[in-house]
């Protein structure tokens, strides 16, 4: 992966990231929040695409785009909305990031 593709899909899950905060804080009456939910997606599937054309496989891509999102809002919805997080839901993300880290490396061979 190059740096501009590695660059592209830290973006993309930053973004997506920052869209389903946003997301959060809409559906709790905030309706402003719907444009940051809106953009937040919109800037996130584009810099996916910007990833895609680099050459990344889909399944790598999306595998790291999708469980790094997931882990990030987890960790952000407990810190800031204090939501759960169990041994058993880390367990889960654990087992989701490890997932995708044998995605990444069998592509390479």
């Amino acid at each position: 992966m190059t740096a501009l593709a590695a660059l592209s899909l830290a973006s993309a899950i930053l973004c997506e990231v920052v869209g389903t905060v946003s997301l959060r804080l809409a559906s709790a009456g905030r309706k402003v929040w719907w444009v940051g939910a809106t953009v937040g997606y919109v800037l996130a599937f584009w810099l996916l695409a910007v990833v895609l054309s680099h050459g990344v496989p889909l399944g790598v891509a999306y595998g790291i785009w999708s469980a790094m999102g997931v882990a990030i809002t987890a960790v952000i919805s407990r810190v800031f909305f204090k939501e759960p997080l169990t041994w058993l839901m880390c367990l889960g993300l654990a087992l989701i990031v490890g997932g995708v880290l044998c995605i990444d490396f069998g592509a390479m061979h």
